[in-house]
């Protein structure tokens, strides 16, 4: 692992003010990237579309996200995180727009990969400002309430949003989410810096932005972010944790709720809406765990993967619709893998090299998008193959069929969290760290 100089111990208030603003902007970024998730059955009439292409609407946003992870992390290593996130909100804001006016699929397409490549530098820019601000012993859980505060947006999609669609309709809904995204924009484009402090500082400023490594090409960057094994256990980790929450939350939950469980748009909003305020309470206590036990954070991502198999058997093994809390627990427990995943973000600063740390945050956040856009095409496909040919609405057994594809990304991410966390623990032991025996970690005193 990397030691790195950190920030006084008091963070300034300037540096809540940074932070306030990168959290505001992943806010609306959620909720651009996730408002099509309460759209999707309004969005196949829209179109005239059947589930493959509704699948392809989803991924095309997710797809340019993950794509541009690596690129967005060189681009952070080199311009800072201030250009990367007004310019992200800049494109969100000229796809939603497009979204709103448009009844052409091609264009709703690329309407969304503007969005996804709006969005792709916004997290990892907000996570970056952390240590560069915040002191150490910090940074664990405040990465976390950034996660949080960004995922209440999905809130807003499942409360705000949906009664927007319903009330005012598609055009309306977008148009206002465009303007939205401009106005956060602008703030950001106001508050977020990385000032050097002036000579003789009052204890708890910022310390001086680290000098631009030399420039290096993409791929050499991308080289010495993935090297330590620790980095790619940081993408399994993401790949694992996420990819349940966003194939629901993002595309096929509401479908799912409505056609074949008998809920009608509210209903099924609110039980999106389980899967973020579990995110909400999670948070603060996946990041506490981290902090406090940071040669075990894998024994965390390993039992949410356990707890998120049970809990979809429990719903897809039986052949009738679930009560309504059966559906809950499944949504609690596949949310509370968000801030699962973002213990990945977690390795990336212990483990990643401080010249590519840019690079390696995208790096590891390219593995949850990489299984989203998977699971999303594995229901969809599955379902058009299973169902007559034109059909826009699914049964429960198709459904059921569908949403058992999700084991393939499991279990390809279980494969690599274990194998990438026994060459992790190799790595540390050859440089003396040592992980001790569970009674001898539980007996630490807090």
């Amino acid at each position: 692992m990397t030691t790195r100089a950190q920030p006084h111990a008091r963070a300034s208030r300037a540096a809540w003010m940074v932070l306030i603003a990168g959290m505001a902007l992943y806010f609306v970024a959620i909720v651009n990237r996730t408002a099509l998730g309460v759209a999707g059955v309004a969005a196949l009439d829209r179109f005239g579309i059947e589930a493959a292409w509704l699948s392809m609407l989803a991924i095309a946003q997710v797809a340019t996200y993950a794509a541009l992870q690596l690129p967005a992390g060189a681009l952070l290593d080199r311009w800072g995180a201030r250009r990367l996130m007004v310019g992200g909100a800049v494109l969100m804001a000229v796809g939603t727009a497009m979204l709103a006016v448009t009844t052409s699929l091609p264009v709703a397409i690329a309407a969304r990969v503007l969005i996804g490549a709006g969005d792709a530098p916004i997290f990892i820019s907000a996570c970056r400002l952390i240590p560069l601000w915040f002191p150490a012993r910090r940074v664990p859980v405040l990465v976390q309430v950034t996660g949080l505060v960004g995922q209440a947006g999905q809130l807003a999609t499942s409360v705000p949003v949906a009664w927007l669609l319903r009330d005012l309709g598609w055009a309306w809904t977008f148009g206002a989410l465009a303007v939205a995204t401009v106005a956060v924009g602008a703030l950001a484009a106001r508050s977020i810096r990385v000032p050097s402090p002036p000579t003789g500082a009052a204890p708890g400023a910022p310390p001086a932005p680290p000098r631009p490594a030399p420039a290096s090409s993409l791929r050499a960057s991308i080289r010495t972010a993935t090297r330590p094994a620790g980095t790619r256990l940081g993408f399994w980790t993401h790949f694992l944790s996420l990819c349940s929450a966003n194939t629901v939350a993002l595309l096929w939950g509401v479908p799912f709720f409505v056609s074949t469980q008998g809920l009608d748009l509210g209903e099924a909003s609110a039980l999106l809406m389980i899967i973020t305020l579990t995110k909400m309470a999670a948070g603060p206590l996946a990041g506490a765990f981290t902090a406090r036990h940071p040669l075990r954070r894998s024994w965390l991502v390993l039992g949410s993967a356990v707890a998120t198999a049970v809990a979809w058997a429990a719903i897809l093994v039986p052949s009738t619709p679930r009560p309504v809390w059966e559906l809950g627990v499944l949504m609690a427990v596949i949310g509370a893998g968000g801030p699962v995943s973002l213990i990945a973000l977690d390795y990336a600063r212990t483990f990643g090299p401080e010249e590519a740390m840019g690079t390696a945050t995208g790096f590891v956040n390219v593995g949850g998008f990489a299984s989203t856009i998977l699971g999303i095409a594995l229901v969809g496909v599955t379902l058009q193959l299973v169902s007559p040919a034109g059909a826009s609405t699914y049964t429960l057994d198709e459904y059921r069929i569908a949403f058992a594809t999700l084991l393939i990304p499991w279990a390809i991410g279980v494969a690599g969290v274990l194998r990438n966390r026994r060459r992790t623990r190799a790595d540390m032991a050859a440089a003396g760290v040592v992980v001790p025996p569970l009674r001898e970690a539980l007996r630490r005193p807090r």
